[in-house]
């Protein structure tokens, strides 16, 4: 067995189960589950027509770089959406099974572990905490060492709850390999602004370390005419090219399709190209069918709007809910209200305890921020936060709030 396998932990939601093992909740209330980003608005049905009308390239084997009017059509989105020119969807752009398959592959891509010194120091991979557990076994099983770089809330607003890279010691960024970097941020829901971005591109370039940017959550957002940055738009933005910058994205949460397992990577054409051999190899290549449904949500974007108007209206009702309860406000983007457990009358509980007695008491399910993170710098940047993720009906995400108060 490969040893690296004893450094995983447990997911996040074994965790869950575990903590609520032996707990039967109370019948009084019906059960409603604000602990897994899994969206649940309806598929379009333009998507489930293209699926079912393409099931005829069900005979064919697909091939790992995809049909090339899916690539075209995610070029075509790309520049339409980021304001940037058409990448050549020969050599820019991969599809993959899901951001999630992806992330995980390419630090088994990136990372290179071999040494002569056994003595010799672990490659790093840096990774923003709380985080996307992905990434931390991901760099575990290529055999590289995490550093978690702590979002916490900063009285400075330009370092609240991101990414702060300028704080990472330069003997770390020498080993440093890979860096994760989600945004919009899970769980926080914050956007990388262009001064972060051009910050990070430095020290990648003075490095060699690749940017592997999380981008699964850049479209849901509240602002029709200020849609998230993103990382090949701050790169054009800098006259920069997309030198060790890889971008993933995701229809999960942007079409209601989580079960299609469909995204794509694209960015420094170099790396894709390996990717490419990688995934040759990898036995990832996507369902034909599913490359026409997608190469059909890439294409539209009247289901995304109406997809964000539903997730606005959540926001603008239950965070007032809860405002004066829990320490949270509007994020910038994504579905997660991100939000740290007030003091009352002298008392605190700690996230597990919260999240234990809303579940035993209210059957309202929610995730402890604790089980997000890890300890890092002598902190859990998580401790005491919940995630909710505002995924169900707006009449459940209402009725979850108040029950909330009544806790």
């Amino acid at each position: 067995m490969n040893p690296n396998l004893s450094l995983l932990q447990p997911y996040p939601f074994q965790r869950l189960r575990d903590l609520f093992k032996g707990v039967t909740p109370n019948p009084s209330y019906s059960a409603i589950n604000l602990s897994i980003g899994e969206p649940k608005h309806a598929t379009p049905q333009l998507i489930k027509d293209a699926l079912v009308n393409n099931l005829a390239g069900l005979a064919s084997y697909p091939t790992t770089i995809g049909s090339l009017a899916l690539r075209e059509a995610i070029s075509n989105w790309i520049s339409r959406r980021y304001a940037v020119p058409n990448l050549n969807p020969e050599t820019a752009i991969l599809p993959v099974t899901g951001s999630r398959e992806a992330l995980f592959a390419f630090a088994q891509l990136i990372i290179d572990s071999t040494t002569t010194n056994p003595t010799a120091a672990k490659p790093v991979v840096i990774s923003p905490n709380p985080f996307y557990q992905i990434y931390e076994g991901a760099a575990f099983l290529a055999g590289a060492e995490p550093y978690f770089l702590n979002t916490l809330p900063d009285e400075d607003p330009t370092h609240n709850h991101v990414m702060d890279f300028e704080s990472v010691p330069v003997d770390v960024l020498k080993r440093t390999q890979l860096a994760y970097v989600c945004s919009p941020g899970n769980p926080s829901g914050k956007v990388m602004s262009l001064v972060q971005w051009q910050t990070i591109f430095e020290l990648s370039d003075k490095y060699g370390f690749v940017i592997a940017a999380d981008e699964c959550y850049s479209e849901i957002y509240f602002d029709e005419a200020n849609p998230p940055l993103g990382a090949l738009q701050a790169a054009h933005k800098l006259g920069r090219d997309y030198k060790n910058l890889v971008i993933f994205s995701s229809l999960s949460k942007r079409s209601n399709v989580p079960g299609m397992r469909s995204g794509f990577v694209a960015g420094d054409e170099k790396i894709i190209e390996k990717f490419a051999l990688y995934r040759t190899y990898h036995g990832c290549a996507m369902n034909p069918a599913v490359q026409a449904a997608s190469a059909t949500a890439w294409n539209d974007e009247a289901h995304v709007i109406e997809n964000r108007r539903l997730y606005a209206e959540k926001f603008y009702i239950v965070t007032p809910l809860l405002i004066d309860i829990l320490e949270v406000e509007k994020p910038d983007a994504a579905f997660y209200l991100w939000a740290k457990i007030k003091q009352s009358n002298g008392r605190s509980m700690t996230d597990t305890e919260f999240a234990l007695a809303l579940y035993r008491d209210f059957n309202v399910t929610v995730l402890p921020g604790s089980y997000l993170a890890r300890e890092a710098h002598d902190v859990n940047p998580g401790l005491n936060f919940v995630r909710l993720a505002l995924v169900a009906s707006l009449d459940e995400c209402v009725e979850a709030a108040k029950r909330i108060q009544q806790l």
